[in-house]
């Protein structure tokens, strides 16, 4: 099993509105949300851990993971609002407003942290939900409580307008890569954390600091993997692009995904993935995105529609 834990809030998308203003639809998101959504369609039990709220939006939040085959056992239920996300689009690219004082999933304490059945093999973190507190304290501990028994999969996905301290963030950032054996950022979230450094000179860095695999998704211009001195590329899979959200959380779900259907989802496997494997695994991942982007709103693909 494979368990997708941070945050679960709704999308709200701008749609087109007779009139003046803008008219926005809601739908289920989150980055780690998303993940969890992607693995479960792809195939691979699924699980998500996140702070969910009792109101209708939590209501739509589980339903939408259940539709999905993701097991929400290990979620926490909490009298608090769903964390808000209202969505700018700009030339198909998504920017982003968070409303997440206070939510269910900000609030997760070390208190809420659940025991783990042995079929989990992988736990995948990232974003916003490791900006906040207590919530990022929360899942740092989770991390380092499970490192040593269980795949750990890393996707920055940095929301800047939500640090307020940089260097205590990219303190964090440098703690969890540690304890990861997967590392993914995107081209933005590069620019964010060194900025004008190269993509080989963080994968150099991150993998001194103990990460196996380090990817960078780099949009349409395709992705790039690097592990133990190899660096391999794939180009992006050419479609209509309707918007890129959910696209990276595709990515990284598709790449677990890839993983346990390959049966290397261990941390030994990882360590020795050659040159075809990375690239056969980007592959994968890169035909999943592409069809996240080719349709509105997180989207991601079921397993019978990959070629």
């Amino acid at each position: 099993m494979i368990v997708s834990c941070g945050e679960a809030l709704i999308d709200f998308v701008p749609q087109p509105a007779a009139g003046r203003g803008t008219a926005f639809a809601g739908f289920p998101g989150g980055s780690p949300f998303n993940v969890a959504i992607a693995v479960g369609r792809l195939g691979q039990p699924a699980a998500f851990f996140g702070g969910l709220s009792n109101d209708f939006f939590g209501d739509a939040l589980r339903r939408a993971l259940g539709e999905s085959n993701v097991d929400v056992t290990l979620t926490q239920a909490a009298e608090r609002p769903t964390t808000l996300a209202f969505v700018s689009l700009d030339g198909g690219n998504a920017r982003y407003a968070f409303f997440d004082e206070n939510t269910a999933g900000r609030m997760l304490t070390e208190a809420d942290l659940p025991a783990l059945p042995k079929t989990v093999a992988a736990l995948h973190f990232g974003s916003l939900s490791l900006a906040g507190e207590p919530c990022g304290s929360t899942f740092e501990a989770l991390m380092r409580r499970e490192r040593n028994d269980r795949v750990i999969s890393l996707d920055l996905n940095v929301r800047p307008t939500l640090i307020h301290n940089r260097e205590g963030y990219l303190a964090r950032i440098d703690r969890l890569v540690a304890m990861a054996d997967i590392v993914k950022l995107s081209e933005e979230d590069l620019a964010w954390v060194t900025p004008g450094a190269s993509f080989e000179a963080l994968a150099e860095r991150y993998q001194t600091l103990g990460a196996r695999v380090v990817i960078l998704t780099k949009g349409g211009d395709g992705a790039l993997a690097a592990a133990r001195g190899l660096k391999v590329s794939v180009p992006a899979v050419a479609v209509k692009v309707a918007d890129t959200i959910g696209a990276g959380d595709t990515f990284t779900g598709a790449t677990l995904v890839w993983l346990a259907r390959q049966e290397k989802l261990t941390k030994a496997a990882i360590a020795a993935l050659d040159r075809g494997d990375l690239t056969a695994l980007l592959q994968f991942a890169a035909k999943a995105a592409a069809i996240t982007v080719s349709r509105p709103g997180a989207d991601p693909p079921w397993l019978r529609e990959i070629p």
